[in-house]
């Protein structure tokens, strides 16, 4: 089975029900993206396919219909997203389990709207549970990188 996984082709030879979260952490190697509850509920192993938000854990790789990007492939080696950067700026990660899930739904719901309001934004991340309960830092730092990714 052939996979477009941050912009690289991949080759993996899997059952086609294996949960896509699987394929990456096992087969490609990419350990970015997490495990928490594998029945798509608290959005740790949210990744994009063909842009828009996805749980990996629940997701047959057999119905991936296009380009996958994961956590390792929204910003490079030396520079972080917006998003990102956003988040260490405003100290976000406590344990940091759920941070790969919660920034890659920023990340989409920033390029669907580039200025959410609150409302805008905890409904877009309702789906992602923070054990430690960064939400307010969360929110702020959504806020964050749309004014960065505006040059605000």
């Amino acid at each position: 089975m052939q996979l477009t996984i941050n912009g690289k082709n991949h080759e993996v030879d899997v059952d086609p029900e294996t949960p896509l979260l699987w394929v990456l952490r096992d087969e490609v190697g990419l350990t970015g993206t997490k495990f928490g509850c594998g029945i798509a509920m608290c959005g740790a192993c949210t990744v994009h396919v063909n842009g828009q938000p996805r749980r990996s854990c629940s997701l047959p790789v057999k119905l991936v219909d296009g380009d996958i990007t994961t956590i390792e492939g929204i910003g490079t080696p030396d520079a972080m997203n917006a998003v990102q950067e956003a988040w260490v700026e405003n100290q976000v990660a406590q344990c940091g389990f759920c941070q790969s899930g919660q920034i890659m739904t920023a990340a989409a719901l920033l390029s669907m709207n580039p200025e959410p309001s609150d409302d805008d934004i905890d409904r877009a991340m309702s789906g992602n549970i923070c054990r430690c309960g960064t939400y307010p830092r969360i929110r702020a730092a959504v806020h964050a990188a749309a004014a960065k990714m505006r040059g605000a």
